[in-house]
């Protein structure tokens, strides 16, 4: 299966029994990035949440008294 990663344009094969190809193709929302961007994005992330202004919010759920 030939896939092409959403940011570089690079074109990459992947293997059709593997659990990635699968996804993308049942799943047409999943994105396909290659391993340069991947780990591109995950030093970049790792280094905003290193400087401690990077806050995730956690959704805020109501709990009922009732149940």
């Amino acid at each position: 299966m030939q896939v092409k990663c959403t940011i570089c344009d690079k074109i990459n094969d992947l293997n059709d029994s593997s659990f990635q190809a699968k996804r993308l193709r049942n799943r047409r929302t999943y994105m396909y990035l290659c391993e340069d961007c991947y780990k591109r994005i995950a030093d970049k992330t790792n280094a905003r949440h290193a400087t401690g202004k990077f806050k995730l919010y956690e959704e805020r759920k109501n709990e009922e008294e009732y149940i």
